[in-house]
C-alpha cells in the first residue's frame, strides 16, 4: 500500500509550517498525498492573520503547479479551502486544537544555535508541553510526530543509537532556571557598576555629540549585553551538562516532556541532521534562508574564510531537506506503540560519509569553476585551507582581533581626510569578517569537531519499506546522494544565485555613482515647509575655530604681539585638542575667552576689509552651488554654526537665517571674553531645529542638514535627509550605518591651510 493510500482521509496538524521544513513538507503533501488535510498553527505577524501568512504561503511558486489552469484548483484561495485548515495561534499560547485531528508534526521550535536562554525554554519546552496538553485535550489517540535534531547526543563520541538519549537533567528544574534568568540579567545590568561602565563607554565615544546621545548610547549598550548575556548562559549552561549549545540542549529536555507523554499518545521522534537544500523535490536546491553551511560557502568563495577549525576527516552530517520530508512522511504512516516511542536519524554519516576534506574539496572546485567576480580585482582568490586544528584557528583569530583593536584606535584620532575613511572602510571591511569568523567559530567549532556516529537503521527501514514509485517519492536513504555532484551542481549553485544576483544589482549601482561623481540627489523644486540647515567649520569651508581665531586676532596685533599669541595657541593646542574630544561647548568658550577686550566693531570691520575674500575663497564651489539649488526650490537655508558672528558676514547672502556663537561686550564696545548665550554645538542644534519647526509649517522629514563631525549627529539625525559632508570617522560609520548620503566638499586648490590673511600679506 503506498502512503498516499495509507494516509488518505487523515487529518494532519503541521506546527512550523511557513519554517524551511514545514514549507517543503506541505508541498509534499499537497503534491503527493492528495486525501491527506492539513491543518496549520500559524501566528499573526504585525498586521497579518495567520490566515493571509498561509495565503501569502502559498502563493510562492513552489505552489504554483497545483492550482490554475489544469490543476482542480482555480487558484491558491480554492486550494486553501479544499486542503488546509488555518488554526490562529502560537506555540507561546497553543489555542484549543481541531477534535479530529489524527497526526501531528511538530516543526515548530526556535531553530537558531545560540538563542537566549529564555527564549530556548519558551519555545523548545514549554511550548512542546503546551502543544502536547492541547493534543490530549481532544481525546483521541493521535500520532505524534516530533522533530528534534540528531544533535541532542550532546557532546558524546562514537556511535548514536536511535533511541533515547542517555542523561539525567531534570527538564522542569532547568525551565524553571532558564525562565527566571531573564530578570536576573535585567536586574544585573541595572547595578550601578554596570550601568557606569555602559555610560562611560557611551560618553567616550559621544560626549561631543552631547548626553542625551550618550545616554540613548548607554540604553542601547545595555539591551545588547543583557541580550549577550542571556545568550552566553544558555551556551554555558548546555555545555555544562554535555551538550554543544542551548539549541541541543533544549531540544534535548524537549524530547524528555514528548516522552513522558509517550504513555498517553502514540509517538515518533525524528532527529534530523543539518538539513540543507533539496536533492529534487520541490526542486533540485531548493533552499529558503541561510542555514548552516551557505554562510561559509559563501564566506569562502569571497576569500574571506582562510581557515576552518575542523579536522579533515570528522565527518559533516548534513542531510538534504527532501529526504528530511521523505522520512517525515514515511514515519506518520507508522503506527507506534503507546509506551514505546520510535526514534529516526535522518543522517548520512553511518552509510555515506561526507567528511570536511571531501566538503572543501567540492566546494573549492565549484568556486574554480565559477568564482565571484570582484570587478576591476577579477576572480576572488580562494584561502587554501590546511586545516591546522582548532586552537590554531582561534589563536590566528584572536590575532587578528587584537590588530584591529589597535588599528581602529589609531585611525579615529588620525586627521580626517580621503586615505583616512579609506583605511576606516578597510578596518570596517575587515571587522566585519572577524565579527563573522568569531561568531561561526563560537558556534561550530562544536559541530566540526564533533565524532559522532548517528545510526539511521529505522530510517532505511522505512525506505526499504516504500512501494512503488513511493521511493522516488519519499526516498530517504542517504547512501543514495553523490555528495560531489550535489555541491557542484546542485547546492553551491543554488546558495550563490541570490548574491551573484545582488553583486550585479550592486556593481550598477556603483557605476551610476561613479558616473555621477557621488552628486547629491535632485532637490523637489517648490516647498516652503523644508529647511536645509548647513554645519560651517569643515562643512561648507575648510576651517577650524582655532584657525579662524587666527584669522580674526592678528590682524590687530603688531609683530610682536602676534609671535606672542601664536606661541601661546601652539602651547596649549594639545590641551585644547583633548577638551575638544570631550565638550565642544568648553572648547569654544576656551577659545572664545580670548577675545577679551577685543573690539567688536574693528572685528566686524577686518572681517569685512580683510577676511572676506579670505573666507570666500575657503568656500566649497560644491557647497555653494548646494545653497542655491535649495534657495531655487524655496527651502528656507539656515546656517548654525559655533563660529562667532562676525566671521558669517560674508557668507550672509547665501543664507536666509544665520544662528552664530554672538560675543558679548561692556558699554565700551570691548568684547568681555565670554558670549551672550551657550553656543549651539551637539544637541543644542537639535533643538533648536526641533524649537523652530515647533508650531510652524515646517516639515522636517522632508528637511536637510549638512555637518562634518561626529558633534552634529543629534541635528543630521533629526532631518528626513541628512547628508555627512566630507565626514570625521565617527561620524562617516553613523553614515554608513544610516544609509544617508556622504559627499567630499572639496576646498579650492588656490586656498592655503597655512595662509594668515592681513598678515602673511604684509
Amino acid at each position: 500500500m503506498s502512503l498516499a493510500e495509507k494516509l488518505a482521509g487523515k487529518k494532519v496538524l503541521v506546527t512550523g509550517i511557513t519554517g524551511f521544513v514545514g514549507e517543503a513538507l506541505l508541498h509534499r503533501m499537497i503534491g503527493d498525498l492528495p486525501d491527506t488535510t492539513v491543518v496549520a498553527i500559524i501566528r499573526p505577524k504585525g498586521s497579518l492573520t495567520g490566515s493571509a501568512r498561509m495565503a501569502q504561503l502559498l502563493k510562492k511558486d513552489i505552489f504554483k503547479p497545483f492550482y490554475g489552469e489544469g490543476t482542480p484548483f482555480a487558484d491558491a484561495d480554492a486550494l486553501t479551502a479544499a486542503r488546509v485548515q488555518v488554526v490562529e495561534g502560537d506555540l507561546s499560547d497553543v489555542p484549543a486544537l481541531p477534535t479530529d485531528l489524527d497526526i501531528v508534526v511538530h516543526c515548530a521550535g526556535d531553530v537558531s544555535f545560540d538563542p537566549p536562554i529564555h527564549d530556548a525554554f519558551t519555545t523548545n519546552v514549554l511550548g512542546t508541553k503546551s502543544l502536547l496538553e492541547r493534543i490530549v485535550e481532544t481525546q483521541r489517540p493521535v500520532h505524534y510526530v516530533h522533530i528534534s535534531t540528531a544533535y541532542t547526543a550532546g557532546r558524546r563520541r562514537g556511535a548514536i543509537p536511535e533511541a533515547p538519549v542517555d542523561h539525567n537533567v531534570d527538564w522542569r528544574v532547568e525551565a524553571k532556571a532558564g525562565m527566571a534568568m531573564k530578570d536576573r540579567v535585567e536586574e544585573e545590568s541595572r547595578s550601578a557598576a554596570m550601568l557606569t561602565k555602559f555610560r562611560k563607554e557611551a560618553e567616550k565615544l559621544h560626549r561631543r555629540a552631547g548626553h542625551l546621545t550618550a545616554a540613548a548610547d548607554t540604553e542601547r549598550r545595555r539591551t545588547e549585553w543583557v541580550a549577550k548575556k542571556l545568550v552566553e548562559t544558555g551556551t554555558e549552561r548546555a555545555r555544562s551538562l554535555g551538550w554543544t549549545d542551548c539549541y541541543t540542549f533544549t531540544k534535548a529536555l524537549g524530547e524528555r516532556v514528548v516522552e513522558e507523554f509517550a504513555g498517553t499518545l502514540p509517538t515518533s521522534i525524528v532527529r534530523p541532521a543539518i538539513i540543507e537544500s533539496a536533492v529534487q523535490s520541490p526542486f533540485p536546491g531548493w533552499i529558503e534562508g541561510f542555514k548552516m553551511a551557505e554562510p561559509l560557502i559563501l564566506a569562502y568563495g569571497r576569500g574571506e574564510l582562510p581557515e576552518f577549525p575542523a579536522s579533515p576527516d570528522s565527518v559533516v552530517e548534513i542531510i538534504p531537506v527532501d529526504h528530511v520530508v521523505g522520512a517525515i512522511c514515511a514515519v506518520m504512516a507508522t503506527e507506534p506503540e503507546l509506551n514505546k516511542p520510535e526514534y529516526y536519524h535522518v543522517s548520512s554519516g553511518a552509510r555515506n560519509p561526507l567528511t570536511f576534506e571531501q566538503l572543501y574539496a567540492g566546494v573549492r572546485a565549484y568556486f574554480q569553476k565559477h568564482p565571484f567576480d570582484l570587478g576591476e580585482r577579477g576572480a576572488v582568490r580562494l584561502p587554501v585551507w590546511k586545516f591546522p586544528g582548532g586552537d590554531s584557528v582561534e589563536s590566528l583569530l584572536r590575532y587578528g582581533e587584537r590588530a584591529h583593536k589597535i588599528a581602529d584606535q589609531i585611525i579615529t584620532h588620525i586627521p580626517r581626510g580621503e586615505k583616512t575613511l579609506k583605511y576606516a572602510r578597510e578596518l570596517d571591511v575587515q571587522k566585519r569578517r572577524l565579527d563573522f569568523l568569531r561568531r561561526y567559530m563560537d558556534l561550530y567549532s562544536e559541530y566540526a569537531q564533533a565524532e559522532l556516529q548517528f545510526i539511521d537503521d529505522n530510517v532505511l527501514a522505512l525506505h526499504n519499506a516504500l512501494e512503488g514509485d513511493d521511493r522516488e517519492k519519499f526516498w530517504c536513504d542517504s547512501a543514495i546522494v553523490d555528495w560531489q555532484h550535489y555541491l557542484q551542481e546542485v547546492h553551491c549553485p543554488s546558495v550563490t544565485d541570490s548574491l551573484r544576483r545582488l553583486d550585479v544589482v550592486r556593481k550598477k549601482r556603483n557605476k551610476a555613482l561613479a558616473e555621477s561623481g557621488g552628486a547629491l540627489k535632485k532637490l523637489a523644486p517648490g516647498d516652503s515647509s523644508i529647511i536645509a540647515a548647513f554645519d560651517m567649520d569643515g562643512t561648507l569651508l575648510s576651517s577650524n575655530v582655532i584657525e579662524t581665531y587666527l584669522w580674526m586676532r592678528l590682524p590687530e596685533l603688531d609683530s610682536h604681539q602676534r609671535a606672542g599669541e601664536i606661541g601661546a595657541m601652539l602651547r596649549k593646542l594639545p590641551k585644547l585638542v583633548s577638551a575638544e574630544r570631550k565638550d565642544r561647548g568648553t572648547f569654544l568658550r576656551t577659545i572664545y575667552r580670548r577675545y577679551q577686550g577685543a573690539d567688536l566693531e574693528q572685528l566686524n570691520h577686518i572681517v569685512d576689509e580683510v577676511l572676506a575674500e579670505h573666507v570666500l575663497e575657503r568656500l566649497s564651489g560644491a557647497a555653494v552651488r548646494r545653497i542655491r539649488e535649495h534657495k531655487a526650490a524655496g527651502h528656507r537655508t539656515i546656517l548654525i554654526t559655533g563660529a562667532v558672528r562676525p566671521l558669517t558676514r560674508p557668507l550672509e547672502p547665501l543664507f536666509d537665517e544665520i544662528i552664530a556663537a554672538d560675543l558679548a561686550v561692556d558699554d565700551r564696545g570691548r568684547c568681555t571674553g565670554f558670549l551672550t548665550g551657550p553656543p549651539l554645538v551637539g544637541e543644542s542644534r537639535a533643538a533648536w531645529i526641533k524649537h523652530r519647526a515647533r508650531g510652524t509649517d515646517i516639515d522636517l522629514s522632508k528637511s536637510y542638514a549638512y555637518a562634518d563631525s561626529h558633534s552634529d549627529l543629534p541635528m543630521l539625525t533629526t532631518v528626513g535627509n541628512p547628508v555627512a559632508v566630507s565626514p570625521d570617522v565617527s561620524l562617516y560609520r553613523a553614515a554608513r550605518a544610516g544609509r544617508w548620503q556622504i559627499v567630499d566638499w572639496k576646498t579650492p586648490a588656490t586656498s592655503s591651510r597655512l595662509e594668515i590673511p592681513g598678515v602673511n600679506a604684509r
